[in-house]
């Protein structure tokens, strides 16, 4: 470590400065922080609130971090880290946690993050997360939450706990469907964030967001979203078969003269066969390559081969 940025860990040691700013400085490994990575030393920290470790090349935290228990602004942005160290989540007073431009996904957060119950703003943007765990809802206090640029391909039903949230960025993701849950939120108002673009969107919900923000929240209110919601509809028709149904790569639907293919199994499920049908015999093979939906009366055929 350079001898001026241990000076500066002695210095905010010795004056027990609420503040510590080592941004931009090139560490690589907090083991590189002496007295950052000791125990007793960094429970020395007693009266820090503010730590900022933006823009460096950190690949690990200890374990010890979380014994800043007065602790509120934490910025990890811009770093490595593909893991967080076991028991993170024992941070009392922690307000707002940066962990945006890191190589972070749901497999990378310990037991106890979401015992994070003081958290107002989380920003986990340019990371690899493709699921948001459903734990997220008791994080009643967020009032920011950004998830921009993920490779997200659903929300949990629980984000519709968080009731304080004032600003929710989901863009670039690879969202199909929103979950009815997420009507509850208020996030149209002129103080209130909510920002969408850049995801696939089923056509229903694609129309409604060329029309605005407040027409996507009145659709998603709807009883007729909340019936056409494809999760919601499978899980009533056929509970046992969704786990399979959702490994599918390839999706063929026919009935009549049309036929159509598609990637996008929500998009299929949500906007053809299900709005027809009002009571369905499911037929099964259980598989995880392709599938076949063939419709014809009131009946539907949903055979994976």
């Amino acid at each position: 470590m350079s001898k001026s940025l241990k000076k500066l860990v002695e210095e905010s040691r010795e004056k027990n400065q609420p503040e510590v700013d080592m941004s931009d400085r090139g560490i690589s490994n907090m083991l590189d922080v002496n007295g950052l990575s000791v125990p007793p030393n960094i429970a020395e920290l007693k009266n820090l609130e503010v730590l900022n470790f933006f823009n460096n090349q950190i690949e690990e935290l200890p374990t010890q971090i979380s014994s800043l228990q007065k602790l509120k602004h934490l910025n990890l942005g811009m770093n490595r880290l593909n893991t967080l160290p076991r028991g993170f989540g024992s941070l009392p007073a922690l307000e707002v946690l940066d962990l945006t431009y890191n190589n972070l996904n749901e497999n990378s957060l310990p037991g106890n993050f979401f015992y994070l119950t003081t958290l107002r703003a989380l920003y986990l943007s340019d990371n690899d997360f493709e699921i948001l765990p459903p734990d997220i809802g008791k994080l009643t206090k967020l009032q920011i939450l950004s998830l921009r640029d993920n490779d997200l391909i659903s929300l949990p039903k629980e984000i519709g706990e968080l009731t304080q949230l004032k600003e929710l960025h989901i863009q670039g993701n690879r969202l199909t469907v929103l979950p009815p849950e997420l009507g509850n939120l208020d996030l149209t108002g002129q103080k209130q964030v909510f920002k969408a673009e850049n995801n696939p969107w089923v056509t229903p919900i694609a129309d409604q967001f060329q029309l605005g923000v407040s027409h996507v929240f009145e659709y998603i209110r709807s009883e007729t979203y909340k019936y056409c919601h494809p999760k919601l509809r499978i899980r009533k028709l056929c509970p046992f078969l969704w786990d399979e149904i959702a490994k599918l790569e390839l999706l063929e639907m026919a009935w009549g003269n049309s036929s159509r293919q598609t990637t996008s199994l929500v998009d299929g499920l949500c906007v053809y066969p299900l709005r027809y049908e009002t009571q369905a015999n499911v037929y099964c093979v259980l598989g995880t390559v392709s599938g076949t939906i063939l419709k014809e009366s009131q009946k539907v055929w949903i055979s994976i081969m």
